[in-house]
């Protein structure tokens, strides 16, 4: 008896001996993989932040630029004011309007109700909103509004085309898309979207329509000598021409960042409602990202290094928003100053020069990451 006492002594020793290793084992892994990423963060800080500030600097770009890498901040710059007349400056918790970036937004909630079996992308718009029992607007379904291929065009009253032909950029599709939300959930546009900041902790977002606070960067037209003040923003988001689904949002660089990383780490939809939120449906040639292929409310770039994007602009407020699902790398360049005299492309000089570099180190990077794992 004694002896088996002693046996079952020994073997619990040697078990929790071999307990204890390997938890000092896996504890040096993760202190390892820590000091790994300390010094890969310090490493892509010192590469990426001379040359983004030189393209601030240069341009006297009125912004602020953040980038986050694998949750980590890697470089932040905020130059310029938010309102030119106070000379109030630019930081991360200025918030601005975010425009067009607005519609991703948009294309969850509705990718959401389809998860709660409220609707299914597939079905015709009639069946939700009573403009579209029309001869002209019967056929067109949810799916051709979230991928701007519906061919509406409400100025006009008549298609562009047939729907599913073709693509054509639509703030109306996506305001119709607001009103579904509307439809189907009994509350307003604003408060759905709202509660999907609040559950992602997005503390700092808001709409055009129920923003009441006092940092918010004011639009301006012109250049950083002589511009002029858009007025009645951010409440004129909610006109009919633009709406709060297809571009009356406002955010931070932090919120954003919240957003990217919850959007595209499982946090916000279903892995197959993500899927369909990234098929691409069409590609187009955008006139500041070039040849771009468009999902549900963002715009993919397929090709190395492979990026969701997606631009956004109302009078005087460009914005480019980011991410790189290979590095997690995430990417937000919030402005609120436009010279529209000489055109988007020239507004969008330092975006387009911003996106470039970053575009180059993510190739460095992922060609370093590829060597590092083979060594």
């Amino acid at each position: 008896m004694k002896k088996q006492l002693l046996w079952i002594l020994l073997i619990f020793t040697f078990f929790g001996a071999c307990k204890k290793t390997e938890e000092v084992e896996a504890q040096k892994i993760i202190d390892q993989k820590r000091i790994e990423d300390s010094i890969s963060l310090v490493k892509k800080s010192a590469e990426i932040t001379p040359l983004l500030d030189s393209i601030i600097l240069k341009n006297k770009f009125n912004t602020i630029v953040s980038v986050d890498w694998d949750n980590k901040k890697i470089y932040e710059r905020a130059n310029g004011f938010s309102n030119f007349k106070t000379e109030t400056k630019i930081d991360n918790q200025t918030l601005f309007p975010i425009a067009s970036n607005s519609k991703q937004f948009a294309a969850v909630l509705i990718l959401q109700l389809q998860e709660q079996q409220k609707l299914n992308i597939e079905d015709k718009v009639s069946r939700y909103l009573q403009n579209y029992k029309t001869k002209t607007y019967q056929e067109i379904t949810i799916a051709q509004l979230l991928h701007h291929t519906s061919g509406i065009n409400f100025t006009g009253e008549r298609l562009l085309f047939k729907p599913g032909r073709a693509m054509h950029y639509s703030n109306d599709g996506y305001k119709s898309l607001g009103d579904i939300v509307e439809n189907l959930t009994g509350k307003s546009y604003d408060d759905n979207v709202v509660a999907l900041f609040q559950k992602l902790g997005m503390t700092h977002s808001s709409t055009g329509n129920l923003f009441n606070g006092n940092n918010f960067a004011s639009a301006h037209l012109g250049s950083l000598k002589q511009n002029e003040e858009v007025p009645n923003m951010p409440k004129r988001l909610d006109k009919n021409s633009i709406s709060i689904a297809a571009g009356g949002i406002l955010s931070t660089v932090d919120d954003l960042h919240l957003w990217n990383r919850s959007l595209y780490n499982g946090k916000v939809l279903s892995d197959s409602a993500f899927q369909t939120f990234v098929k691409p449906a069409k590609t187009f040639d955008h006139y500041i990202l070039g040849k771009v292929k468009y999902g549900c409310g963002i715009m993919i770039h397929e090709e190395d290094p492979k990026t969701y994007l997606h631009t956004g602009y109302v009078k005087g407020a460009p914005s480019l928003v980011m991410y790189y699902p290979e590095s997690k790398t995430s990417v937000v360049i919030l402005s609120n100053i436009a010279n529209e005299k000489l055109g988007k492309k020239a507004i969008y000089k330092s975006h387009r020069k911003i996106r470039a570099k970053i575009d180059s180190l993510q190739m460095l990077w992922t060609k370093e990451e590829t060597k590092n794992s083979n060594n």
